[in-house]
């Protein structure tokens, strides 16, 4: 399996305190119709961790009933647990996805040994290729890039989700071995696609797929200036939808839109209202540059 462009870490819309699965098939065909190369269902922007085992599932399902094979669902079914990890990411394949990232174990800090043997475990067991996810800001131990290069023998295990906020570590990753980089943090799209790497798992394509795929798609046909243009445009959005916690911004954007009901589960909660009035200012300040792109 080849990953290239824009694939969307999809969230996971409320209403009333419980997962609207009608919403959510209407935000997949949009991300669809703005021509996103693939879906990523249950990840840190779909709340993975306050969803149960049912809705986790039935969230993966519904993406996927509504993509319909048009577009690559990568689901996201890691957890701290090896055999937790392992029953969901045999679920997420029962009902037809096409790949699993796979996140790093957070809280119980395992070594870079007990990493590869998690990651491993789970790529042999399952047969579904994985799509590694490095977050220490999240996780709180980074996977190296000797376990990386390790793991990428493995040909289960195909690309890497990069959000260590280091384009340099994209440099070091593809020095190390062969294997597909996608950026993990919006802003660092271009920089990290400039040395090697090949897309964006993208929060900010909630809001605005169709001015994301068209600055991948620009960059990887080699028009570099279009896709530096977008890029500038999109900077500030890119940059205030992390004001706070994701995915606390990006919902209260689309919110803003008319897109999904603000809502949260705890311990989430709604964006404060100082950084509301800053992320306002920010979407109205790119609607009116929209129309460059």
């Amino acid at each position: 399996m080849k990953l290239e462009g824009v694939y969307t870490a999809i969230v996971t819309p409320f209403n009333k305190g419980k997962v609207d699965f009608k919403k959510l098939a209407e935000l997949a065909e949009l991300q669809i119709k703005a021509g996103v190369q693939g879906i990523v269902p249950v990840g840190t922007t779909g709340e993975s961790p306050t969803l149960t085992l049912e809705e986790h599932i039935k969230v993966i399902e519904t993406v996927i009933d509504t993509a319909n094979g048009r577009c690559t669902i990568i689901a996201g079914t890691g957890a701290n647990s090896t055999s937790e990890a392992i029953e969901l990411t045999q679920l997420a394949k029962k009902v037809g996805a096409n790949a699993t990232l796979q996140v790093t174990p957070y809280y119980n800090k395992p070594t870079q040994e007990g990493l590869y043997l998690h990651f491993s475990t789970i790529a042999d067991e399952i047969g579904l290729p994985v799509v590694l996810y490095n977050v220490p800001g999240r996780c709180g131990v980074p996977i190296a890039i000797e376990t990386i290069a390790r793991l990428s023998k493995n040909s289960n295990i195909i690309a890497v989700k990069e959000a260590g906020g280091s384009a340099e570590r994209v440099s070091s990753i593809l020095d190390a071995c062969e294997i597909t980089v996608l950026s993990g943090d919006d802003s660092l799209t271009l920089p990290m696609m400039a040395i090697g790497a090949k897309g964006i798992i993208s929060v900010a394509s909630n809001l605005v797929p169709r001015e994301i795929v068209e600055m991948v798609n620009a960059f990887l046909s080699g028009n570099i200036s279009r896709a530096e243009k977008i890029h500038r445009i999109l900077y500030p959005l890119f940059r205030d939808l992390f004001v706070e916690s994701n995915p606390i911004p990006i919902k209260a954007a689309m919110a803003m839109r008319g897109m999904i009901e603000e809502s949260y589960r705890l311990p989430l909660c709604p964006i404060s209202a100082k950084n509301r009035d800053l992320l306002a200012k920010t979407l109205d300040t790119f609607s009116k540059k929209a129309g460059q792109i």
